[in-house]
This record gives structure tokens, sequence and C-alpha cells, in this order.
């Protein structure tokens, strides 16, 4: 029964080489992933690096006042912080500054503009129906212009057809019959065909009783003065549409401003040639409310790259489908409806038939940070409150890398203090003990360069302070294990049997105290907010890092160098000497002689 568990002792104590080969590919390959993604340092924090500070400012809507109020205000900057640093470790601060300001730190390194662009906007979703669309600009040169008379219905239904045609065979932006609406802006060619002739003129009047906008969605028709208004508000449309000028950021700013949901409104839009396009949109049909999820995917099915998925509710879901089944029995254009953020169109995908899954994907020609950014808008929801960008000013990092050269200096006097300790006293175990913290501090330096591209981790001073303090985190794991391979050898043990009893002990302590150093850092993350993230976030990795070197690293190199004659042997400058341990000399039982048969002389 104890033979096979000493040959298991034995193997055990025969493969060491195992953990440090794993943990050399670990640290290989981590480091070869750093060098691959080109960020060989991590990433710092505003108050190390500098950055950039951004003061929005509350803009309420005409007869809305009472909205800017402290609980949108909170929620605006819960909202922004969620955009920006949603995991909370990438520095980005978003705080109020009185009644209606918002100031947003973003640290260098970090795109601003992308950046400006995610606490700005307002992220206000719509599914609009597409009335009407043309080229923009210089690209529409050469485009027939709309007839008031309109064209011959021979040349309208060819050019209807083309167009149709190209949408189905060639286009990529059709609607699928999966439950998915593939969404990239439309060709240019399929739309300025769409436009001759009656593209706009009959898209808006040609059926006065129940108007374009009505007939879109389904409403009855307006009485007579009602009529009469939508005349009016039909020419002013048609007006802006014919001076809209999508080329000119000016003209794109005011597309659709003031446009309530439930209006018909002008808006622009890029096709996947990069051109701009100019479109009149009837009434919302779905709101952005109604999209339940949104996640930034990678399509390796199709050649569409990165896209971005939506999953409706309930409700969104069959608004969704009632609309599709609408535009599906019209011709191109008003078979499509696009996709609006923030009165900008970012899809029109064709419809051929209702589609009732419930979901919708928006693809085109996105990377992956544009594709997580509209994601993560639609994920976290519009804003409460329209913002206006006051002022935009340099955070220099100057105190910061005052603040940083202290800090450095003191860890590295700390460090300096603690191999100085551990020379002294445990004399020849103090190599392992130093080569198992150059170890972890490799790895916490490459992981952190890492986390810089992935998770938008920014180191700050605090984090700085979190990776100073697991210096004693980790070399305490390795005094325990030392004392208890010393408490051993104070029994009498030999070296190699006290490095394989003392484990077992030393191990338990081990991970009940890196156990509690974790949870204490993870309650730290959970209830703090800000910089002190930074440091809940260092402490936890490196208490992480501390069970894997320990059990990859420390363990299997005590185990070899207990094989190494200076150290088997007990030499005084190895730290493991039993004289000067006070080792007890090994416990050895006296034979009682036995009895044997009574002689029957002396008997």
């Amino acid at each position: 029964m104890v033979a096979p568990k000493k040959g298991k002792t034995a193997s055990a104590q025969s493969k060491p080489g195992r953990s440090l080969a794993l943990i050399v590919i670990v640290i290989a390959a981590l480091t070869g992933g750093m060098f691959a993604s080109g960020h060989t340092t991590p990433r710092l924090g505003i108050d190390l690096a500098g950055g950039t500070s951004i003061t929005l400012r509350a803009v309420s809507e005409p007869g809305q006042e009472s909205a800017i109020n402290k609980t949108n205000m909170d929620t605006a900057v819960d909202i922004m912080n969620n955009r920006v640093n949603g995991l909370g470790v990438s520095e980005a601060e978003v705080q109020t500054q009185g009644d209606r300001n918002i100031i947003v730190n973003i640290p260098k390194g970090t795109n601003s503009k992308e950046a400006r662009a995610q606490v700005g906007t307002t992220a206000k979703l719509y599914f609009r129906p597409v009335l009407a669309t043309e080229l923009s600009g210089a690209a529409a040169s050469g485009s027939p212009t709309p007839s008031a008379s309109g064209a011959s219905d021979k040349a309208t239904d060819e050019a209807t057809d083309k167009a149709t045609d190209k949408a189905t065979d060639g286009s990529t932006e059709k609607a699928t019959d999966d439950g998915k609406a593939s969404a990239t802006p439309s060709d240019a060619a399929s739309a300025s065909a769409t436009t001759q002739g009656r593209a706009v003129t009959d898209a808006l009047k040609a059926d006065p009783s129940p108007s374009a906008s009505a007939k879109a969605t389904g409403d009855a028709s307006p009485s007579p003065s009602a009529s009469a208004t939508g005349d009016d508000a039909t020419a002013k449309l048609q007006a802006q549409y014919a001076a809209l000028d999508c080329t000119k950021k000016a003209d794109r700013a005011k597309a659709g401003n003031g446009a309530k949901p439930g209006d018909s409104t002008v808006a622009c839009g890029q096709n996947s040639q990069g051109q701009w396009q100019k479109y009149i949109l009837g009434p919302a049909a779905v709101d952005g409310t109604d999209v339940d999820e949104a996640k930034a995917v990678f399509n390796t099915q199709t050649a569409a790259g990165w896209t971005v998925t939506m999953k409706f509710t309930g409700s969104g879901s069959k608004k969704f489908a009632d609309i599709t089944g609408k535009l599906a029995q019209n011709q191109s254009p008003q078979n499509q409806f696009a996709i609006v953020l923030d009165n900008e169109v970012v899809s029109d995908p064709y419809v051929s038939q209702a589609l009732t899954g419930g979901n919708a994907e928006i693809s085109g020609s996105f990377d992956q940070e544009e594709a997580q950014s509209l994601a993560n808008m639609l994920s976290y929801g519009a804003l409460p409150l329209s913002f206006k960008e006051d002022s935009v000013t340099t955070v220099t990092a100057a105190l910061g890398g005052e603040q940083l050269k202290a800090g450095l200096i003191a860890g590295a006097i700390g460090l300096a203090l603690v191999v100085l300790y551990l020379l002294l006293y445990y004399r020849g175990l103090s190599f392992i003990a130093v080569a198992s913290l150059l170890v972890s501090a490799g790895l916490t330096y490459v992981i952190m360069a890492l986390l810089g591209p992935t998770i938008g981790f920014a180191l700050n001073l605090p984090a700085v302070c979190g990776a100073i303090v697991a210096i004693g985190i980790t070399a305490d794991s390795f005094i325990v294990y030392f004392e208890r391979v010393r408490d051993e050898i104070r029994e009498g043990r030999s070296l190699r049997p006290a490095v394989e009893r003392g484990w077992p002990r030393a191990r338990r302590t081990i991970l009940v105290s890196d156990f509690v150093s974790f949870l204490a850092a993870a309650v730290l993350f959970i209830v703090t907010v800000g910089k002190v993230q930074g440091f809940a976030f260092t402490l936890g990795l490196t208490t992480l890092l501390d069970v894997v070197v320990v059990f990859l690293f420390t363990k299997p190199l005590l185990t070899l160098m207990a094989r190494r004659k200076f150290f088997a042997s007990g030499h005084k400058w190895s730290g493991l000497d039993p004289k000067s341990l006070g080792a007890k000399p090994p416990l050895r039982r006296t034979r009682r002689p036995s009895a044997g048969p009574v002689d029957p002389k002396e008997a």
C-alpha cells in the first residue's frame, strides 16, 4: 500500500521541468504577442501621460428646460462612462460640474476623436422608410434631376427595374430571409436610377389623400385640412431636400434637426463607395429603444467582415416585422428602410419580404473599432439630454510624472530592502526568491502592456501603488514555503523529502492568503469608482500571478535545487544548514531483545 505512494512521489519529484517548461512557454507566447501587437509598453493614464479634457454643456429641447435635472445628468454620466470606460480600467473619467456641465478626461493614447464622438452623441436610433435618395454634391453631376411632370411610365419602369435588378443580384445590402437585414448604405447607381422622373414628387405628392408618409406607416387618410397642412410640409421638405448638399459638413449637421420621430425628414449617409447620398425619409417605424442587444461580431461566413448584430425586444420584433412586410411590397428605393443614428443614415438595406426573426445585422466598411463603437453606443442606450461641446483642452503630465518618479523610487527602495532581507536570512534560497520576483514582474509588465489595446487598461498612480504592494504579497508566499521546508529539516528530515512534505502545508496557507487578498481587491473594484479601481485591478491581477508563479516556478525550481549538492548537503550558505536551523537528530527505534526459549537447566 505504501510503495505506490512512494513511487508517485518520486515521479512527481523527477518531473519539475514540465512546470518550468510550461511557464517559459507562457511567457514566450505573451511576450511574442506583445511585440506582434506593437504595444510594447503599458498604456499610461491621464495623470502619467496627459490627455484631453472635454467640457460638455447640456442643451434641452425647446419647451423642455426642466429635462436638465440631477437625475438626467447622473444618467448621462453613467452612460458616457460605460461608453468610454466600460470595464473601469481605461482611466477615462466622466463627472458632473455644476448643474449642466459634464467633464470628460481622456488619457493620451486613446482615440480622442472617437471618444469625443462617443461621449457627445445621443445615439438616437430610428428605423425609417426610404422615400427617395440620390447622390449629393459634385458626385451627383450628370444624374437626371427629378421631373415635375414625371417621366414616361416605360422609362420610369425600366429605370426602376434596372435598379431593382441591381439591388437583387449585385448588391450586398439587401435584407435576407433568415431574419437578418444586412445594412450597408446602398450603391449610388441604384439610388440615382430610382430618383429619375418621380423620385421626389411621386414619393411625396402623387397620392395626396394618404400621403407617402402615411402610406409607409399604414396611417389612415388625413382630413382636408390636414391635407392642406401636409402639402405645405411636403413643399418645405422638398425644398430642404433640393437644397441639401451632404458633401458639406455644415449641411450634414443641420439635416434632420428638429424633426420628431413621427415626422418625415431629410438625412445624409455614405454609400459603400464612400460617396455621400441624401435621403427623404418617412416617419420612424422602429425606435432605438426597441433594440434589446447589440454586439460587434466578425462574420466569417461572408465577406462582410466586422458587423453589428441587433436583437429586438418583443414589441420591437413586431414593429420590425410590420414595417419590413409593408416595404417589401414597394419598388426601389421605397422597399428600403434607413437605419438612422443621430440624423445620419448608417445603413439602408433592401427588403424583399417581412423579417420576423427579431434580429438585424448592420454591415459595411467597418473595422473592429468602428463596429465595437457603434455596438457600444446602442447597447448602453441613448443619452436623456443633448450636449454641446464647450471646450477641449490638453492636460499635461508634469505633476503625474514627478509623482511616478517618486513612486518608482519608493518601489525600488522597497524591493531592494526585500532582496537584502532575503540574502541575509535565506542566503542561497534568496536566489530562488529573487528569480521568482523577476518572473512575476515580467509577467505583470507583459500582461499590462497587452491589456491596454484589448480592454483599454491604463496604468495610473494608484495602479502603480497596487503593483508595489504586490511585491510584499509575492515575497510572503516564498517565505511561507521556505519556512515550511525549514520546519521539516528541523524535524530531522533530509532536504528532498522536506521539500515535498512542506509543500502541501505551504500550499494551503498560500492559497488562503491569496484568496483573501483577491477577495479584498474584487470588493474594492466593485464598490469604488475612478482611480481606486486601477489600484484594485492591479492588486487582483498580481495576486493571481502570485499563485501562478509559486505553483509553476518557485516550487519546481526548489525541487531542482534540492538535487544539487550545494543545497542537498546543507551548506552553511544555502540557508538550509541543519545545524544552524537546530535540526533534531533522526529518531531511531531501539529493538528490545526477543525472549528466547527457556533453558530447562536454568529452570
